[in-house]
């Protein structure tokens, strides 16, 4: 078992330029800093050792991935082992040839790879085509028992969906770290650009409370010129951490690369879910269809509101 959530966590919120060694050199730089600030635990961007190549649909692009155990987590389990920090490291993995996920693995502490996290829920949409590259996640929504405590790990759209905070709060997890690569369509910031960073921020919070569970949010920043001549994407920051209550413990700007660190308690944590048992009060014998697509009428209803009557105690 790992020890209890204690100490100092931090997050990394940086650019990333074309020359994926100079992205790799300075994410080392900025691990070491935090680590120097006390991090103990530090989380990386989504896909940080690249531009976001998911604006266009190129099959040049898969050659940016690479194995795991692999280059990036080799040379980044040194860092961890020389340092003593836990580090979670987002990447482009080549599973095999043509299965590829957006994954990140987790490294403790002594460089150890614990494992890895495949991205669950993959998007679509303008300038973020993931589906064209990207496998969805087939081991589940795991859990790490690291040096600093039971944590789990969630990539960007996965932020969307509290059943999957849900699940990894179920299976232990203290902690829940979301490295991110979300922005603005330049297009779309003046007239949606406040609302959409307001419900992004609101919706993990919001899992942070509901669980009972610290939020670690790790995005990118910076403007990233679409490679097919497109307005791109301006990354918005606002990198974040906050506690099992909601509250901001700290917060990064919008466009500059930045460190974060605060401070983490599981004795903090047991006191707030003491206080808002949610874990405790949750009717999980009135829970029968969330595990359908949509429930249309097909099925019927009863006046307790499932499909079918719960069974008797």
């Amino acid at each position: 078992m790992s020890a209890s959530l204690q100490g100092r966590i931090g997050l990394i919120q940086m650019r990333m330029g074309a020359d994926r060694a100079e992205n790799l050199a300075r994410a080392v730089a900025l691990v070491e800093q935090a680590a120097g600030q006390g991090s103990q635990l530090i989380c990386l961007p989504e896909l940080f050792s690249a531009p976001y190549f998911c604006q266009t649909e190129d099959p040049r692009h898969f050659d940016l991935a690479e194995p795991v155990p692999g280059p990036t987590t080799a040379a980044l389990a040194a860092v961890a082992r020389r340092l003593g920090v836990v580090l979670i490291v987002p990447l482009f993995e080549r599973r095999a040839p043509g299965l590829y996920h957006n994954a990140a693995a987790v490294l403790d502490a002594d460089g150890a790879l614990l494992g890895v996290y495949r991205k669950m829920h993959i998007p679509d949409d303008p300038g973020y085509y993931e589906k064209f590259y990207f496998t969805p996640g087939d081991l589940g929504f795991r859990v790490f028992e690291t040096r600093q405590g039971c944590i789990a790990v969630l990539i960007c759209w996965d932020q969307w969906f509290p059943e999957a905070a849900r699940l990894a709060a179920l299976r232990g997890a203290q902690a829940l770290f979301y490295p991110t690569a979300i922005g603005w369509h330049p297009d779309e910031k003046t007239g949606h650009g406040v609302a959409q960073r307001a419900a992004w921020q609101t919706v993990q919070r919001g899992h942070a409370i509901a669980n009972g569970v610290y939020v670690a949010v790790a995005n990118r920043t910076g403007l990233e010129p679409d490679p097919a001549g497109g307005a791109g994407l301006e990354f918005w920051g606002s990198s974040f951490i906050c506690d099992p209550q909601g509250v901001m413990l700290a917060e990064a700007g919008v466009g500059a690369e930045q460190i974060l660190t605060a401070d983490v308690s599981a004795a903090q944590l047991e006191k707030i879910r003491r206080s808002w048992p949610f874990l405790r009060d949750r009717r999980v014998d009135a829970f029968e269809g969330l595990n359908q697509r949509f429930l249309d009428g097909s099925q019927p209803r009863h006046a307790w509101g499932g499909a079918t009557p719960p069974a008797e105690p």
